[in-house]
């Protein structure tokens, strides 16, 4: 019952993640079925945690940082580290990988119905999973330093750095150590999944035929993106929202480019209906 209890406090204090979860899970769920998205889900929380429990520690990966426990008994905690802090990295890396591939993708569509049709032949590959390690560690540049500042909006102040840091209080080795730590999440995704792949066939139950589901997973992205620099400028921290925008615009630009410059579908040719993101 404690149990139960710690967790519904845990949707109270930290519905949005919640929010964004949900949709994560609908995304993944309608895009390469149920059995991939909970074999995504489970490797991307014990990294995540694993992480954590070390950073804590001794300050690898993301440098010496602590949580403060007042919210402790009223939220869910795995030893020193709240769990939905962990299971946010689930959408967080997901949603890198799917930008990524459809960076390195080739487009084919009609109008916002877009499909990456050559996700077999890249979704493996090292240029995609450091390019995507690359695009979660700059959500982070976005997210951290106003997670920072959780005192002055609904987060409350929930972690602290052993020293002040180089860019708005976030010491440097924090943004390393999220470009490890993704690419280690997706690395290890998609080499078990090719192992299971190559020995089972794995259900696909869940999948959905929707239209453009290659834009779902970057739409969460910059939904992300949004909400934070929300947040940011409503506590008033102009100049960290605007160097956030700045940011925000660059990749949302390089996004659209390569949508618009995606090539229309021949007659009859066929999308490959499921994929790993």
């Amino acid at each position: 019952m404690e149990f139960f209890s710690l967790l519904l406090g845990t949707f109270v204090l930290r519905p949005y993640v919640f929010v964004f979860l949900a949709v994560f899970l609908f995304i993944s769920c309608a895009r390469m079925g149920w059995v991939r998205t909970l074999l995504f889900l489970v490797i991307a929380y014990c990294i995540a945690f694993l992480s954590e429990f070390s950073s804590t520690r001794n300050g690898f990966p993301y440098g010496f940082y602590s949580y403060i426990d007042t919210t402790r008994g009223q939220e869910l905690w795995i030893a020193n580290v709240p769990f939905m802090d962990s299971l946010s990295y689930s959408f967080l890396s997901y949603v890198a990988y799917s930008l990524s591939l459809l960076f390195w993708g080739t487009l084919k569509g009609d109008g916002w119905k877009v499909e990456v049709i050559n996700l077999d032949a890249i979704k493996n590959s090292v240029r995609v999973l450091l390019t995507a390690a690359m695009l979660f560690m700059l959500m982070d540049v976005i997210i951290d330093p106003v997670a920072f500042l959780g005192d002055r909006w609904f987060l409350g102040k929930i972690y602290t750095y052993q020293e002040e840091g180089e860019y708005f209080n976030i010491p440097l080795t924090n943004f390393a150590g999220w470009f490890i730590v993704g690419f280690a999440i997706l690395f290890t995704y998609t080499r078990i999944l090719m192992y299971l792949e190559s020995r089972f066939t794995l259900s696909s139950k869940g999948t959905l035929q929707i239209p453009g589901k290659a834009l779902m997973g970057p739409a969460l992205y910059y939904g992300v993106l949004v909400f934070n620099l929300a947040v940011t400028f409503y506590i008033g921290e102009i100049v960290l929202g605007l160097a956030g925008s700045l940011l925000f615009m660059a990749l949302f630009s390089a996004t659209a480019l390569k949508v618009y410059q995606k090539r229309p579908f021949s007659p009859g040719e066929s999308v490959p209906p499921i994929g790993n993101c």
